[in-house]
């Protein structure tokens, strides 16, 4: 069965992937680092997601990630949409189909409040057995479990 990687696009991007058995998860930091440019991020999040494509548990099914639709600032704004042109491009060049999941229809389905807190989101993973270091990873689990359930 193919994978299905969930993610949570931003400067720590969320990610959960599940290969019909289990659903694993992390998240992956990109954050500048010193001396480097503003692209650097996205070229690196382009080689995380080889490195899934090239080792992970199988052929990958298909891309779920997070639809966000309003940003508190322009840098965040910017960083997800450089990240979102990333992982679309890559999808379309490698013929991997994608979807975007919006926010509140993550939020609800996890924690039935489509307007759920950071909180909320860590304690439905737990819920679920997962322990997620942060929220960025508790959404991409949620994700996750969104499209188990779709």
């Amino acid at each position: 069965m193919p994978a299905h990687i969930a993610l949570d696009l931003g400067t720590v991007t969320g990610w959960a992937v599940d290969d019909g058995q289990r659903i694993t998860s992390g998240t992956i930091s990109l954050k500048p680092r010193r001396f480097e440019g503003g692209g650097m991020r996205f070229l690196r999040f382009r080689h995380w997601l080889d490195e899934m494509r090239q080792t992970g548990p199988g052929p990958i099914g298909a891309v779920y990630f997070e639809e966000v639709r309003r940003h508190l600032g322009t840098d965040a704004a910017h960083i997800y949409g450089g990240l979102l042109g990333v992982v679309t491009a890559w999808c379309e060049e490698h013929e991997i189909p994608y979807q975007g999941v919006p926010v509140g229809e993550i939020k609800k389905h996890a924690t039935g409040k489509g307007n759920a807190d950071k909180a909320a989101m860590i304690a439905a993973a737990k819920a679920r057995g997962h322990q997620p270091g942060d929220d960025n990873e508790a959404d991409a689990i949620a994700i996750a479990y969104w499209r188990r359930a779709a």
